[in-house]
């Protein structure tokens, strides 16, 4: 025991697809900015929502508190996946106005412009934020770090992602039926092309994200991820994962923040409402299919999670729609 069973390169990639999951957006503010030095914006924080920066000409620095400034230049492509506030500027020491103030009103599915005068050299970006539903956001997803960046050559390498952001960022976007739908998946499609390769050097770097570096913890991620509906407990978790229950308990709470009683409870909890949500599966099929052998036991679980029953869930989907 305490001799945790190495992941296999395929729970691995189990493991990094697990974060994409919950990345089908709600809604996308997207915005041009046509900058000229001097200029710095303060971006507040974003709830539920990944913010990305796209460098179509020139450059600048965003910065974060307590963070090492990072230097954009054209072609690169920042990545914030949970909206942490942060500053972009032409130089990382430069203080600047707020980003409510340039533009107040950034509802989802909406466009909007900056645009700063001054003699300095120019700047071009498209950014964006990008809301998702924050109930289905993994507790190894709110654990990626604040930024990510994939440099212009990495881009290069990704040919749709590059074409992607490209189209976004014109000025010129068609226009006609159905334009926000297809505005909110291309860009919901940037961001997991994006994290795509950002993930696997994450998964290489196991400093950045420590839970991919502990193979127990790390396989037991998967375990929940993908049979959250076998009759699991914390010792057999355990047991399967090779390490005893309170060394796994321990190291569990440490790395993924939170005990994994209660992310196997928001595992499940997470499909129940996909199914409710998205599928035509009868109420009575649910409890089974992720994993509760009492209709009763859900019930009050879902409830509790939620703040209604599964009734009321589905209701509520189908009034939404």
């Amino acid at each position: 025991m305490d001799r945790p069973l190495e992941p296999t390169h395929s729970e691995r990639d189990d493991l990094l697809s697990e974060l994409l999951k919950p990345l089908r957006l709600t809604g996308v503010f997207d915005s041009r900015w046509h900058l000229r030095a001097p200029w710095a914006i303060e971006g507040d924080a974003e709830q539920s929502c990944a913010v990305l920066h796209f460098i179509t000409e020139g450059g600048c620095w965003i910065t974060g508190e307590d963070q090492t400034p990072i230097e954009l230049r054209t072609g690169d492509l920042a990545v914030f996946p949970t909206g942490t506030a942060h500053r972009l500027a032409d130089r990382p020491d430069r203080r600047g106005v707020s980003l409510a103030a340039v533009l107040p009103e950034r509802r989802p599915g909406t466009s909007g412009e900056i645009r700063i005068e001054g003699e300095g050299p120019v700047s071009r970006m498209l950014c964006a934020g990008l809301h998702y539903d924050a109930s289905a956001a993994s507790s190894l997803y709110k654990a990626l770090p604040w930024a990510l960046v994939l440099d212009g050559s990495q881009v290069d390498r990704e040919p749709l992602l590059r074409d992607t952001l490209r189209l976004l960022a014109t000025t010129d976007r068609p226009v006609g039926p159905g334009d926000r739908l297809i505005t909110l998946r291309a860009f919901e499609m940037a961001l997991v092309l994006a994290l795509r390769p950002l993930l696997r050097d994450l998964a290489g770097n196991p400093s950045a994200l420590p839970v991919l570096g502990h193979p127990g913890i790390s396989r037991a991620m998967v375990i929940i991820a993908t049979r959250f509906a076998e009759p699991w407990t914390i010792e057999s978790l355990a047991r399967e994962v090779g390490m005893s229950r309170s060394a796994f308990t321990a190291a569990f709470r440490d790395l993924v923040g939170e005990a994994p009683a209660r992310h196997l409870t928001g595992r499940r909890m997470q499909e129940a409402a996909r199914l409710l949500g998205e599928t035509s599966l009868p109420q009575s099929a649910v409890p089974e299919r992720v994993g509760y052998q009492s209709t009763v036991g859900f019930h009050l679980a879902f409830r509790k999670w939620y703040g209604m029953t599964p009734g009321e869930y589905r209701s509520k989907g189908a009034s939404a729609a």
